[in-house]
């Protein structure tokens, strides 16, 4: 029933069809649309501007809180609609595009895209599409599955179009916590002190008359796409487990550790899942995300609580989870993402961080993003905003890829997401390398020997001893230190062809 879901008997009115919505937009507008690692996204409306660009030629620039599913970005990519995209994306036509220069894409960290607009340095929003769950008889908009930067979207936009997805359970209302912070440079702190504090409205407070249009929609979320643990993944996941164990009886954490966060993926996601298999109990999520691990640790009794921006869960994990969704609900939070993600909460609790890293090289520089240094993948997301904040700031990463023709650790990576200064630990199958406090030639000699697959550590660790006779508080061969990159750029492998050759 419609009345259930728009509460606000003149909102009815403001029913219209997706293509009529889509008519709104105009060419050179900035649109921020609702949608966080494939979850609470705008279904329909983008489909339309897809269509309506195929004879009604436009372009926009495109804010939201991280990826869109359902191929909205492919759609709207295919359809020459982007001009700019920010602040992240993992679809493969988009990331073409970005790569061929056809669409200008800003990497931003996850945490500051609403403050650049809060603060006139980016923006204005023309129009802000919304997933809802229902809206409110004072106006106020229910998100669904995520929150990401659409509070403050809806809050910034000069109007607002709202999707209405018949499907999203209504038990999602009251999960939110809409906290919006007060502006610089008198902020107030941030009232979040732990995992489960509410500072906030469980809905996004807006004036009614903002509200252009209305969708209704009945299109379940995209699943997500994470694979199961492998032998790899549940090597690091066994590798961490023993140095939180370490930790704990060195008297540094309890077994109910500090909050964590897990980057999105199949690796993070089984490394988090695989904590159910250690000693640890009581645990909280402090993070972006949360994916299938987080009610496996729940149903397995090991998790407290879990504070993330949205849920994305596979096919399976969902059917579970929402058929029983009111189980759950009093142990989670969804908050906006500059809160999920802000800097002053994330040093406050002590989260211990845990991201995934393209490539490492010997000194603990990570690249999340470019491949070869050039290349964009998916964007930086949130590992920034962890990383540097974070009490233990751990990147994760199988040493190997391409089926061995590429290291993941290199001597020197070709660009940099996150340096050595906000990296403490690097684990692959291989090993855990703990490098706090540790300097750069005692950094290296622990993640070669620790997280270095074999076939290439010899290599490295002939690099570095020949770096070192150079001399230099952080020793390097310039004219060497990139050559793995290149011989991968033009043979598709980073092996030296001369030096296997003679060790055969």
């Amino acid at each position: 029933m419609l009345e259930d879901r728009i509460r606000r008997p003149s909102l009815l009115d403001k029913i219209v069809t997706p293509r009529e919505a889509a008519g709104l937009i105009r060419d050179g507008m900035t649109i921020g649309m609702s949608g966080f690692t494939r979850a609470g996204d705008a279904k329909a409306v983008p489909v339309a501007l897809a269509e309506r660009a195929k004879t009604d030629p436009f372009k926009i620039t495109l804010l939201t809180g991280a990826s869109l599913g359902h191929d909205i970005d492919r759609m709207l990519t295919e359809a020459h609609v982007l001009a700019r995209r920010m602040p992240f994306q993992t679809d493969p036509t988009l990331r073409a595009a970005i790569n061929r220069g056809e669409v200008m894409f800003v990497d931003q960290h996850l945490s500051e895209t609403v403050e650049h607009l809060r603060a006139h340095q980016l923006g204005p929003i023309d129009y802000a599409i919304i997933e809802a769950a229902a809206i409110r008889e004072d106006g106020g908009i229910i998100p669904s599955t995520s929150i990401g930067n659409s509070a403050s979207f809806a809050i910034l936009a000069k109007k607002v179009i709202v999707e209405i997805n018949l499907l999203q359970t209504l038990d999602l209302e009251g999960l939110h916590d809409i906290y919006i912070p007060t502006r610089r440079p008198m902020r107030e702190a941030i009232p979040v002190t732990a995992c489960d504090s509410r500072a906030g409205l469980p809905f996004i407070p807006i004036d009614p008359d903002k509200i252009a249009a209305i969708v209704i929609t009945e299109q379940k979320d995209s699943f997500s796409t994470v694979e199961p643990a492998d032998d790899d993944t549940q090597a690091i996941a066994n590798h961490l487990i023993g140095f939180f164990e370490k930790e704990v009886q060195c008297g540094r954490l309890d077994l109910t550790l500090n909050p964590l966060q897990a980057g999105i993926g199949t690796i993070a996601n089984s490394v988090l899942a695989g904590l159910a298999a250690g000693p640890f109990h009581h645990l909280r999520l402090y993070s972006e995300v949360l994916q299938d691990s987080t009610f496996d640790l729940f149903d397995a009794g090991k998790l407290s609580f879990a504070s993330g921006s949205s849920i994305t869960l596979s096919s399976a994990c969902a059917a579970r989870v929402y058929a029983d969704f009111r189980r759950y609900k009093d142990r989670l939070v969804l908050r906006p993402q500059e809160i999920s993600n802000h800097p002053e909460v994330i040093r406050r609790l002590g989260v211990i961080g845990i991201n995934t890293a393209l490539e490492a090289d010997i000194y603990g520089n990570i690249n999340s993003t470019h491949v070869n240094g050039t290349h964009m993948m998916n964007g930086i997301g949130g590992s920034g905003d962890f990383a540097r904040n974070a009490y233990l700031s751990i990147f994760v990463t199988k040493s190997l890829a391409k089926g061995g023709r590429i290291s993941s650790i290199v001597p020197m990576v070709p660009h940099v997401d996150h340096t050595e200064h906000d990296v403490d630990i690097i684990v692959t199958e291989q090993g855990l390398a703990d490098i706090r406090e540790l300097a750069p030639r005692e950094r290296a000699v622990e993640i070669i020997r620790n997280c270095a697959h074999p076939s290439y550590r010899e290599e490295l660790l002939d690099y570095f001893t020949r770096a070192v006779k150079r001399g230099g508080h952080t020793p390097h061969i310039l004219e060497e230190a990139l050559s793995w990159h290149a011989r991968s750029r033009e043979t598709g492998s980073m092996r030296d062809a001369a030096r296997s050759e003679a060790a055969e």
